[in-house]
């Protein structure tokens, strides 16, 4: 693979460097791969035009991330008040008689969502002008001599002329032929927020992060929820002592689990929906959401006559520096399949940045990549995984420590849950863990850094954490990985 001319000695402060000495940098796609991205080439001196379609941030700020996850934070809010009587809290209604029942107002909900998600698009589209990247409406493609040709959204064409340009279009919910969506019984995941009425029986088809999030927030939120799963148990691709805590707990709280049920059909009668299974089976219900992955946003975009190779799913092919198969082309994001997280988008697009601009860069490594999955218990993991460890793929000691017997867990009412950290024998350097449990997105931060900055077990044990807390779980895990040889 070639390698495009780097730029040394550049200068920091763009007012400095005269116009005509600026690389020219094309982005195409305003999500996180495409926004950070922009952010660093202007910081670097780079004129940075980045052309958008749908407003910046992306799906990850406009239908995703955003979106779901302040769903989601709703959905907790109303756990927290339903178990609230256990911690000794009595909701009462206005005449003092104690309230059996709290609902949703789903309409409300999604209002404040696209609200918040309008605004964080707004906030990015602030910090790219600050920075003076200038942006163009419309939908580009790339054009055999290096430039970018763009459809204005306001009517006419504009071809922009770059040394550098970086694609980062993203990804949308994977549909069948057999089951498509209508925008109102039948739904993907980017449909959700335009729901006005609250379903009486949601069908959620697909048993990934994406469907597993959304029937757990629905569940939370008093919806009748029934999951459709091909595999043998939830969420087949994360942790799975992780995966069968989720799973109980979504059974019993009332969840209906479908195991190794394949969808083969999605109809629609009325306000009625019908989904048909492979083995003749059929489950009804109010609404359907379909959680069937996601395809990339790379047709009709000139790869083929730039030359970037996409591989048979139509994903760009990148090395870890984010180059393409084509000199002075990259490639960010979910568009690339490589790992289908906002963190890891943007920082392909800095990388990739970085890279052409000639300044100090490492490569990816996602051996370093914390994730998240927002269900109820969280999920959060890092590094090399328990799977991985079990094949032979690497050789390391494993601890797992339950949260039920954590004091502070105790004080909250928490039961379910773990702590599991894996460290190489010997050296004890820390190669990964999971948490399960509530804000477990922010608890893996330690093992996190351990992971990234090769810090053995001791070291992490001998940190202080405050008592009682949650995080108090994982020093002890870590303590109990001491090998006093």
């Amino acid at each position: 693979m070639s390698t495009p001319r780097s730029r040394h000695n550049v200068l920091v402060n763009q007012s400095l460097m005269p116009t005509d000495a600026a690389d020219r940098v094309a982005i195409v796609g305003g999500g996180p791969g495409g926004y950070e991205a922009a952010l660093v080439a202007a910081q670097l001196g780079a004129q940075v035009t980045v052309v958008d379609t749908d407003g910046l941030g992306g799906s990850a700020v406009l239908t995703d991330c955003v979106p779901s996850k302040t769903l989601i934070a709703t959905a907790e809010l109303m756990s927290e008040l339903r178990e609230a009587p256990e911690l000794g809290i009595n909701v009462s209604d206005s005449e003092g008689d104690q309230a059996h029942r709290v609902s949703v107002d789903l309409a409300s909900v999604n209002k404040r969502v696209k609200q918040l998600a309008a605004n964080q698009s707004a906030d990015i589209a602030e910090r790219v002008r600050r920075e003076q990247v200038r942006v163009v409406q419309g939908r580009g493609r790339l054009t055999k001599h290096g430039a970018v040709m763009v459809d204005l959204a306001a009517g006419g064409v504009e071809e922009i002329a770059a040394d550098a340009i970086l694609v980062a279009t993203g990804a949308a919910p994977r549909t069948l032929p057999s089951a498509q969506p209508d925008g109102e019984r039948i739904l993907t995941w980017e449909q959700v927020y335009d729901l006005k009425e609250t379903p009486t029986k949601l069908i959620v088809v697909g048993s990934g992060v994406t469907g597993a999030e959304f029937a757990s927030a629905y569940l939370l939120m008093g919806i009748d929820v029934c999951l459709v799963s091909s595999r043998d148990r939830v969420l087949p691709g994360e942790d799975a002592d992780a995966a069968g805590v989720l799973e109980e707990v979504l059974r019993r709280r009332g969840m209906e689990v479908l195991s190794q049920s394949r969808m083969e059909s999605v109809t629609r009668s009325g306000d009625e929906v019908t989904v048909t299974l492979t083995d003749g089976r059929q489950v009804t219900g109010s609404h359907c959401l379909l959680a069937l992955g996601s395809i990339p946003n790379t047709t009709d975009l000139g790869l083929e006559e730039a030359g970037v190779a996409v591989d048979d799913g139509g994903f760009i092919r990148v090395d870890r520096v984010s180059r393409t198969t084509s000199r002075g082309i990259y490639a960010a994001g979910d568009c690339t399949g490589v790992l289908m997280l906002a963190s890891v988008a943007a920082m392909q697009g800095r990388i990739a940045m970085w890279h052409f601009l000639g300044d100090a860069v490492a490569p990816l490594d996602l051996k370093k990549v914390s994730s998240n999955v927002f269900t109820s218990p969280e999920i959060a993991t890092v590094g090399w995984s328990h799977r991985a460890i079990d094949e032979g793929q690497i050789n390391a000691e494993v601890i797992k420590l339950d949260l039920a017997g954590n004091p502070r867990a105790k004080m909250q009412g928490i039961r379910d849950g773990f702590v599991k950290i894996f460290a190489r024998p010997g050296t004890g350097i820390v190669i990964g863990g999971v948490v399960v449990g509530p804000r477990a997105s922010e608890l893996i931060h330690p093992i996190s850094l351990a992971v990234s900055e090769s810090l053995t077990a001791d070291q992490v044990a001998h940190a202080f954490t405050v008592y009682p807390s949650i995080s108090g779980s994982i020093a002890e895990a870590a303590r109990r990985l001491h090998n006093p040889g």
